[in-house]
C-alpha cells in the first residue's frame, strides 16, 4: 500500500530552465499578497470535500500552492495525481482559464480509482481537468505539451519503487514542458547517501539522487534547453525512517 506522506519532512523542487545550478530557500516565484490570498481562497472553498479538508493538516495545501507558485490561467501537468487531492487544489487554483492533465500509473488502476475520478471530474471545479491513465514514462498524450509547469507529488520514489525509469518519465516531462516551464517535485527525504534504499520500506527518496537524475544528462532537460536547473530545498523536519 503506498502512502501519501505530508509535508512535513522535506519539500524539494527543481525548475527545468534557468541560467544556472543553484540551490535555493524561497518559492520558485517570489510570493506576494495576491499569490497568498489565492491559495487561502482555494483552501478555504466551502464546496471542497471533506475528506480533502480532513488531509489538509498533513499535506499542508496552502504551504504547496505558494511553493510551486500556481497561477491562474496556467497549463500544469501532475504526474502520480493519486485520489485527485492535489489535482483539485490545481485546478481550482489555475482556473477556467487554465488546464490541468493529471496522470496516473496502470499500477494503480482498478475500480476504486475509476469511482474517485468520475466524482473528482464531475465536480464544478475541475472542468478544466483532464485525468489519464498511463505508464510513469510515457505521463501525458502527445497533444499536452508547452506547459507552465509540471508538478510530482510525494510519488517520485513510488516510480523507483514500482522498478520504472525515471530516466524516461523525466525525458518525457520535458518534452512537455514550454520553454522556462518548471518541474517541481515534492517528497520524503530518505538520509544523506541513502539513494533509493528507502524507496520501498520507509516511501522516501535521498533527495541528491533526484537532484542528479534530474538534472543529469539522460533527464532530457540538457538536451531539450541550454541551461538547466534552478534547485530549491525547503526542510521542515528530520529525513529519518517513520
Amino acid at each position: 500500500m503506498r502512502l501519501r506522506p505530508s509535508l512535513c519532512h522535506r519539500l524539494l523542487a527543481l525548475s527545468a530552465t534557468v541560467a544556472c545550478a543553484t540551490q535555493r530557500t524561497a518559492p520558485l516565484s517570489a510570493t506576494s499578497p495576491a499569490d497568498e490570498a489565492l491559495a487561502k481562497e482555494v483552501v478555504s472553498a466551502p464546496d471542497r470535500l471533506d475528506r480533502d479538508r480532513e488531509m489538509d493538516a498533513h499535506r499542508k495545501p496552502a504551504q504547496m500552492l505558494l511553493f510551486f507558485g500556481v497561477e491562474p490561467g496556467t497549463r500544469v501537468g501532475e504526474v502520480g495525481a493519486g485520489g485527485g487531492y492535489s489535482t483539485e487544489l490545481f485546478a481550482r487554483a489555475t482556473g477556467p482559464s487554465g488546464a490541468v492533465y493529471a496522470q496516473d500509473t496502470p499500477d494503480w488502476d482498478g475500480p476504486g480509482l475509476t469511482r474517485i475520478w468520475e466524482m473528482r471530474l464531475a465536480r464544478p471545479a475541475l472542468q478544466n481537468t483532464h485525468h489519464f491513465v498511463r505508464q510513469w514514462e510515457e505521463p501525458f498524450p502527445a497533444e499536452v505539451k508547452d506547459l507552465d509547469a509540471v508538478y510530482s507529488v510525494a510519488v517520485y520514489h513510488d516510480v523507483l519503487a514500482e522498478k520504472h525509469d525515471t530516466g524516461r518519465m523525466n525525458q518525457a516531462i520535458f518534452a512537455a514542458l514550454k520553454p522556462g516551464g518548471i518541474y517541481a517535485i515534492i517528497d520524503n527525504s530518505a538520509r544523506a547517501g541513502t539513494g533509493a534504499a528507502d524507496v520501498e520500506r520507509y516511501h522516501r527518496i535521498d533527495e541528491q539522487l533526484v537532484r542528479d537524475e534530474v538534472r543529469g544528462p539522460d533527464s532530457g532537460c540538457w538536451k531539450r534547453r541550454a541551461s538547466c536547473a534552478t534547485l530549491k530545498t525547503r526542510a521542515t523536519g528530520t529525513p529519518t525512517p517513520a
